[in-house]
């Protein structure tokens, strides 16, 4: 798959899966219900948003951060060098990761066609700590491509935190690209590139400083 499509295919996937649902919905429940209202809200606002990247960050974050569990994501990304960091590192690193992350995917928000997806049926336990909804999404030659949610149950419900395209999970491609850099300069170093690189020149700072989030089971690690 070539770069465009990928990046397209990675935001819809992250900007879908980022919905969740109330404590009763299933991880299906919580990816289709998804898909409908992101579409609803590109059908309503996507001229305007792509003539204001503020307003476009503005939504997707209004979607994205009350929904993704961004403290489980960055745990997992950052692997060894979370336990080794300090509880100031840690909330640097997963305000900077998710703002990053934000900024890299919005483009391809703009380009989420809701009939190119299909919701696949769910064969896992909803009683479990984790359940993965497989979907594929249509690309503009008729095939497909696999697209996995991760999904993990917290009280609050189900939380969306990793994609996963054709195979290669996001939260496994940052953390071996993270962890280089870790070792060649300082986690420290890296917070600080993330941080530059979630400055917006005409928005702004992306940051939206989130609340606690639920910390995940020792097995989670």
């Amino acid at each position: 798959m070539n770069r465009r499509v990928f990046t397209w295919v990675a935001s819809a996937a992250l900007a879908i899966g980022s919905i969740t649902g109330h404590a009763e919905d299933s991880p299906v429940d919580v990816v289709t219900g998804a898909a409908d209202e992101l579409a609803a809200a590109l059908r309503e606002n996507r001229p305007a948003l792509e003539a204001d990247r503020a307003a476009l960050y503005a939504v997707i974050d209004g979607i994205l951060e009350p929904r993704f569990d961004r403290r489980y994501a960055a745990q997992l990304v950052l692997a060894r060098s979370w336990r080794s960091a300090s509880d100031e590192q840690r909330k640097a690193f997963i305000d900077a990761f998710y703002n990053a992350m934000l900024r890299k995917y919005a483009d391809g928000v703009l380009q989420f066609d809701e009939d190119r997806l299909k919701v696949l049926p769910f064969r896992g336990d909803t009683q479990a700590k984790r359940a993965t909804v497989k979907t594929e999404v249509v690309l503009d030659d008729g095939s497909t491509v696999p697209v996995n949610y991760g999904l993990v149950r917290r009280k609050a419900g189900w939380k969306v935190y990793d994609v996963t395209i054709e195979g290669i999970s996001y939260v496994r491609n940052f953390r071996t690209e993270l962890a280089a850099e870790i070792n060649a300069t300082s986690l420290d170093a890296v917070i600080d590139r993330l941080q530059g690189s979630s400055t917006d020149t005409a928005g702004g700072d992306v940051i939206a400083a989130g609340g606690a989030v639920e910390d995940p089971a020792s097995d989670d690690n």
